[in-house]
C-alpha cells in the first residue's frame, strides 16, 4: 500500500494537490467523492483503507437507483489528505483541471450478509475484486458494492443495493453539483464552443486575403 504510482504522476511544484503520506488512523474509514472536470468530466470515488484512499473513476458518477450499474476505472491510491482537496490543477499536470468535494463521510465494511467486517478481511474481498460496504454521507447512504470485471485488471461496476436509501427514480449525480462546479463547466463549454467558430473565422479572413 503505497503512494509511488500518485508520486510519479505529480510535480509537486505546480500543482496544489497534496505530497501526503501513507497514515493509518483510528478513527471510523472515511469515503468521499469528488467531481473532477478533467479532460473528461468524471467522479473520483475513494475509500479509506490500509493508510491511503483506494480510489476509482466513475464517468457517469455515482447513484442510489440500483438500476444503475457504474463503471468504475480503479487508478491510482491517493493520500488521506486528499480526501479534503478542492481546486484548480494547473493545465500540463496530470489531471489538470478543477476539482470539488461532492460528497464525504464514514463507511462500513461489510460481508456478503451485510455484516461488518474487519479492515483486513476487507481488503483481502478487495483483492479478490468484491467489496461491499455501508456508506454514510449526505447524497449517498446506504449499502454497495463494487464488483470487478472477470478478467480485467481495472474495470469495475459500482451498484446500489435496495434498501431504504435506495430510488427508482432517474438519478443524475450533476443534479448534486455545486454552484463553482458547474460555473466552471458551463465556461469550460462555452470556451471550446468558441474555438471553431475563432477558426472558421480566421479562414474566411485568409480567403478574403487571397481573392483580393
Amino acid at each position: 500500500m503505497t503512494l509511488v504510482k500518485y508520486k510519479e504522476k505529480r510535480n509537486f511544484d505546480n500543482t496544489p494537490e497534496p505530497e501526503g503520506k501513507v497514515k493509518r488512523g483510528k478513527h471510523d474509514l472515511i469515503f468521499v467523492v469528488q467531481r473532477h472536470h478533467a479532460s473528461h468530466l468524471h467522479y473520483d470515488f475513494r475509500l479509506e483503507l490500509d493508510g491511503t484512499l483506494k480510489s476509482w473513476a466513475i464517468p457517469k458518477g455515482p447513484s442510489l437507483n440500483p438500476a444503475d450499474r457504474r463503471l468504475a476505472m480503479q487508478v491510482e491510491d491517493h493520500p488521506i489528505s486528499y480526501a479534503t482537496f478542492e481546486g484548480d490543477i494547473p493545465t500540463g499536470n496530470y489531471g489538470a483541471g478543477h476539482v470539488d468535494v461532492w460528497d464525504h463521510g464514514t463507511y462500513t465494511p461489510e460481508d456478503e450478509h451485510q455484516q461488518p467486517i474487519t479492515a483486513a478481511q476487507f481488503a483481502k474481498n478487495l483483492e479478490a475484486g468484491s467489496i461491499k460496504f455501508t456508506i454514510k454521507g449526505r447524497h449517498l447512504k446506504g449499502s454497495f458494492a463494487l464488483v470487478k470485471f472477470k478478467g480485467e485488471d481495472k474495470s469495475w461496476l459500482l451498484i446500489k443495493h435496495k434498501d431504504q436509501y435506495a430510488t427508482q427514480e432517474p438519478y443524475n449525480s450533476e443534479d448534486y453539483a455545486k454552484k463553482s462546479s458547474l460555473e466552471y463547466t458551463r465556461k469550460r463549454a462555452a470556451k471550446k464552443a468558441a474555438v471553431p467558430k475563432a477558426i472558421a473565422t480566421k479562414k474566411v479572413a485568409k480567403k478574403a486575403i487571397k481573392k483580393s
